[in-house]
């Protein structure tokens, strides 16, 4: 793995993406064929974050990929309200619990598993290599393919329908433009570990029941406004060169 990153930092990031894809959508068919959801998916997960946490940690790579504390305030990041905003989204219509307690322990963990390896592969490993040749490229680039990344979950047994699956496309790209500039300028990746973390696990307890076509599309459109204004004003207000004071 050490050989090919140096070889190519950008092969190495799609080779990730691949490889993330691949498996995730695999466990998530055999789980569903099994009746358990993420009961395969987990093990799955688990197992490509300790390669991947293990690479970054044997190579030192813990600051390069933002596994470290913020170079900013919280203050100049308005103390990351927006981001508690869009953690809230998917309780809006509701709390329900909608699985047993086991799926809902294994989507849990799955999505805590999902959020580092998202943040580290779009946010880390692509910006990243992508960085060199031009930043604002990278930061499109990053954006773009973790959103459109989602449209796996039309194949991947999730039973999301074909407008929902786009609405979701659609916000994912501005929450991920979100996320790259948080961590573009504060040089740090662990809110946004935690943000992705959280967000998605939440998502198990939506009440999904009382949600009309209507209601997916507006909570699409102000998710994605928040994400997007809160990435313009980082991108604006927040300087290279600014540093906790």
């Amino acid at each position: 793995m050490k050989k090919l990153y140096d070889k190519s930092e950008l092969t190495f990031s799609i080779i990730w993406i691949i490889i993330y894809v691949i498996f995730a959508s695999i466990g998530d068919n055999l789980s569903e064929s099994i009746g358990i959801s993420k009961i395969v998916t987990l093990p799955i997960l688990m197992i490509l974050s300790f390669l991947m946490f293990c690479f970054v940690s044997k190579n030192k790579l813990f600051e390069k990929y933002g596994l470290c504390k913020p170079c900013v305030s919280s203050a100049k990041m308005l103390y990351y309200i927006p981001l508690l905003v869009l953690l809230s989204t998917n309780l809006w219509f509701g709390f329900k619990v909608n699985v047993s307690l086991e799926e809902n322990i294994l989507y849990i963990l799955s999505m805590f598993c999902v959020g580092f390896l998202e943040e580290m592969i779009f946010r880390g490993f692509l910006f990243n290599a992508m960085a060199k040749n031009g930043v604002t490229s990278a930061i499109i680039v990053s954006s773009i393919t973790f959103g459109i990344g989602h449209i796996v979950n039309l194949i991947n047994g999730s039973g999301i329908d074909f407008v929902s699956n786009l609405l979701q496309v659609f916000y994912a790209i501005a929450i991920g433009f979100a996320f790259v500039m948080i961590y573009y300028k504060s040089k740090s990746l662990i809110v946004c570990i935690l943000t992705h973390c959280v967000f998605n696990s939440l998502s198990i307890f939506s009440n999904e029941e009382v949600i009309t076509k209507e209601d997916n599309i507006i909570s699409g459109i102000i998710i994605a406004l928040i994400a997007f204004l809160y990435a313009c004003y980082i991108a604006f207000m927040i300087k290279d060169n600014d540093k906790n004071i």
